[in-house]
């Protein structure tokens, strides 16, 4: 167990030592004793990190260590929900809980890369010093999941595919608070609403950075900002501390977010959206995120997601390349649309779109349309991207996706493609690049592009003909819906249709 925990540490005997007095206990004390010495190392790393802000380094250089800063920020907050969550499972087996800690393990092995990633198109000075200081955290934070995958296998009961949803039932879940059934039933003019947010001045607030900064933080409760139809000209961001926020606007195409920050400007890819929220419990509805950067400033992202837990019913992302940034933790999109060329839908979360329009833009010269560019790292992250009972409108040539990392992982199923889905449907990153590792999945899909007959043969690749192996891949399984999806109101279904 020490063995594990301290594998491929640079100073292995300090490492050993570290955890001789737990062994003599439990290996969830181990466990718990190597959380603990993981985030002490995330602290530490944050310090490091920190000496480069006061040097003089070129704009997108400051702008990435700032990245570093938060993304460690990220990782240290998710240890250390892991490490409370462990104190509810040590004497039981509850199965959301060992989801929980799946997760935020998953999402803080993630965050130093994406701190690294927002070095590119720099000397590299800078970056070397860093990746040094986050080599150690990574690989604790790595091996701290590994184990814990080792010691919970988790087994969920199959359910039938006929099983009764909550979008087919008129009865509320009885773990539903009453104000969340108070918000589902009503709408936006019945609901209670706690700011409104209008451009003409009718709201309390002009400006939704403005209704978002006046929100309580760390709020228990659901806490309601209703924007007004107009287009806000604004970069949105809901830090960690912005918890339980709803947002309703008036419709998609009516309550517009719209700003152009990209890649070519100078700054990183985590920094380019246009609305950006890592705060826990999100749900946004009705509402348009777009990024207008165009094609030719390459990446430039309407939507960043790190919220656990988080859902969107009916809004729109628009974009090009990288429009939505699915970046980390649990998400849900339901009948939602997305517009985009290239990675239009990336990142390392684990998020489930159903019921959703995914569109395509034409590219610039050169480039092939990729809809997906998941970010999987290591096989032990409960992370991938399930595409469910959706529609592909592709009007030019479109591959479903590309391995941006090693392990990356998408399925499509029960989904409508048209005929510019390509027949080989999936595309090389870089040469033969993570093929052996990938998971790519499709389950009867449908339409014009929908034939397997003539698709890759990578050895990640996998026609997916059963049921319960695509029931992995559900709300009910793959983002643990059933717990906390009910709770927003949001319309979904649990497994798969029949």
């Amino acid at each position: 167990m020490i063995n594990q925990v301290c594998m491929d540490i640079v100073n292995l005997e300090l490492c050993h030592s570290q955890f001789q007095a737990e062994e003599r206990k439990s290996p969830m004390s181990i466990l718990h004793a190597a959380l603990k010495m993981t985030m002490a190392e995330a602290q530490w790393a944050i310090a490091e990190v920190t000496k480069f802000t006061t040097l003089s380094i070129n704009p997108r250089e400051q702008i990435a260590v700032e990245d570093c800063m938060e993304l460690l920020d990220y990782s240290v907050a998710e240890l250390a929900w892991s490490m409370h969550e462990m104190e509810k499972i040590e004497n039981g087996s509850i199965v959301h809980h060992q989801e929980n800690l799946r997760a935020w393990l998953s999402a803080a092995l993630s965050n130093q890369d994406t701190c690294l990633e927002g070095f590119e198109g720099t000397p590299g000075r800078i970056e070397n010093f860093i990746r040094g200081s986050l080599r150690q955290v990574t690989q604790l934070i790595g091996n701290v999941l590994t184990m814990y995958n080792s010691m919970h296998s988790v087994k969920v009961k199959s359910h039938k595919n006929g099983t009764r949803n909550h979008e087919d039932s008129d009865e509320f879940p009885s773990w539903m608070m009453d104000q969340d059934r108070e918000l589902v039933l009503a709408g936006p003019q019945g609901m209670h609403v706690d700011a409104v947010v209008a451009l003409d001045g009718s709201g309390r607030f002009q400006s939704i950075m403005e209704a978002v900064n006046a929100a309580p933080n760390y709020s228990e409760r659901r806490y309601v900002i209703y924007v007004k139809k107009g287009i806000y000209k604004e970069n949105v961001e809901l830090k960690k501390k912005k918890s339980n926020i709803m947002l309703i606007g008036e419709g998609m195409g009516r309550t517009v977010i719209s700003a152009n920050r990209n890649f070519m400007q100078g700054w990183t890819t985590f920094r380019t959206p246009t609305f950006a929220v890592s705060g826990k419990g999100f749900i946004a509805r009705d509402i348009t995120f777009r990024n207008t950067a165009g094609p030719w400033n390459h990446q430039a992202v309407a939507l960043r997601v790190d919220s656990d837990q988080s859902a969107f019913f009916r809004c729109s992302m628009e974009g090009y390349q990288d429009t939505l940034y699915a970046h980390s933790l649990r998400q849900f999109y339901r009948e939602c649309s997305i517009y985009g060329t290239i990675d239009f839908i990336f990142g390392n979360g684990a998020a489930v779109l159903q019921g959703c329009k995914i569109f395509t833009r034409k590219p610039l010269p050169f480039q092939k349309v990729t809809i997906t560019a998941q970010g999987r790292k290591d096989p032990s992250q409960s992370t991938g991207f399930s595409i469910q009972n959706s529609y592909i409108y592709a009007t030019e040539p479109t591959y479903l996706g590309r391995p941006w990392k090693e392990y990356s992982r998408t399925v499509f199923m029960q989904t409508y493609m048209t005929s510019q889905v390509q027949p080989q449907g999936w595309l090389e990153w870089y040469e033969d690049f993570a093929l052996n590792t990938l998971y790519y999945g499709e389950y009867r899909n449908y339409g014009p592009g929908s034939s397997v007959a003539r698709r890759v043969q990578w050895p990640g690749y996998h026609i997916i003909r059963d049921a319960p192996t695509a029931n992995f891949f559900t709300v009910g399984r793959f983002i643990d819906g059933r717990t906390w999806l009910p709770a927003t109101g949001v319309k979904f279904q649990v497994g798969l249709t029949t």
